[in-house]
């Protein structure tokens, strides 16, 4: 076993995990057009920040903070040239300059930056904030203006992050794409209280929740929490009489996941709740840089990769249950 799968990781502190504020404003990180693997036809992903989760192999690390926050791409910056503009931008002092003149961040002291005037004055934009506020109407009016591009299946999907953790302003988001008949997809760990949960997904069309790992001491290693919450919303799910299309999802790690008794458990589940969709992700590490800008140490940096026999094994596994079994991008849709 990897040494990666077995240190938990560390929760994050309070402050950082943001309720959504009673204006109903919304915390984005990105969004992007003309996505084709997140849901039915052509799409608009939307990603929210915030998550309740803290995989240690994510891809979006900067995504776990639901709040504004910086990310600094020290690979591009031309300290060499003597530019010292952020340093003398920076009111709070996080920013000094090393005996080689290279920039160091205090990111101590940036986490709590509300002004980011370093970000302004950059000028090859190696400094930049994370993430944007959004009014719910405002958000609605990028969708409207892309509804032509979607064709006759596409739609939104929420992804993050985990967007249900601004259940808030994503409701009165979903509530006008009700109203403008577009339809929803999400993306979600499914980590909430049940009557969050079921709230939201009354107004999804098409789901994709994760199920990490099938052994909750293993799931809470490798993300921080447990499964036993998400997997009873799932179940909790398919009694309500929802009547979207699920499929469960899992990133596929070597040593951590990709066992088959882990795969025959999760097949368990899934014929107990009437679930027959899986799509298994390829673990891959094009997080990397992004866990860098934000001077965190990735610890799966040098982790296995997961051989394309092995997956087909695992979809075999799947097969041989009656259980439709997507690798990657293959497509469900």
């Amino acid at each position: 076993m990897p040494p990666a799968a077995h240190s938990p990781v560390k929760n994050m502190k309070a402050e950082d995990i943001r309720k959504p504020d009673m204006e109903k404003k919304g915390l984005i990180f990105d969004i992007q057009a003309f996505s084709v693997h997140d849901g039915p036809g052509c799409r608009t992903n939307v990603f929210l920040a915030g998550c309740p989760l803290q995989c240690k192999w994510c891809a979006n690390p900067e995504s776990w903070i639901c709040k504004k926050h910086l990310m600094f791409a020290e690979k591009m910056c031309k300290y060499d040239h003597g530019c010292r503009a952020c340093k003398d931008a920076c009111p709070y002092g996080s920013i000094v300059i090393t005996e080689s003149e290279k920039p160091r961040i205090n990111w101590e002291i940036c986490k709590n930056c509300r002004t980011f005037e370093c970000t302004g004055v950059c000028p090859n934009n190696v400094l930049k904030q994370c993430v944007k506020e959004y009014e719910p109407e405002e958000l609605v009016s990028i969708l409207r203006r892309d509804f032509n591009n979607w064709g006759a299946e596409g739609g939104v999907t929420f992804s993050g992050g985990d967007p249900i953790l601004q259940h808030e302003f994503l409701i009165e988001v979903l509530k006008d794409c009700r109203k403008w008949n577009i339809h929803t997809s999400i993306e979600t760990s499914a980590y909430f209280p049940e009557e969050i949960f079921l709230q939201v997904m009354e107004y999804i069309h098409f789901a994709f929740i994760d199920v990490k790992n099938m052994d909750s001491i293993a799931h809470e290693m490798g993300t921080g929490v447990g499964n036993e919450r998400i997997l009873s919303n799932i179940s909790a799910l398919k009694a309500s009489g929802w009547k979207g299309r699920l499929v469960l999802r899992q990133p596929t790690i070597w040593g951590y996941n990709d066992s088959d008794e882990n795969a025959r458990q999760l097949i368990a589940f899934m014929q107990e709740n009437d679930l027959f969709e899986v799509n298994l992700l390829k673990f891959h590490r094009l997080g990397t840089t992004k866990w860098e800008q934000l001077g965190k140490t990735y610890e799966y940096s040098d982790h296995g990769d997961m051989s394309d026999e092995r997956m087909k094994e695992l979809q075999n596994i799947y097969l041989k249950a009656n259980i439709a079994c997507y690798i990657g991008d293959d497509t469900l849709f």
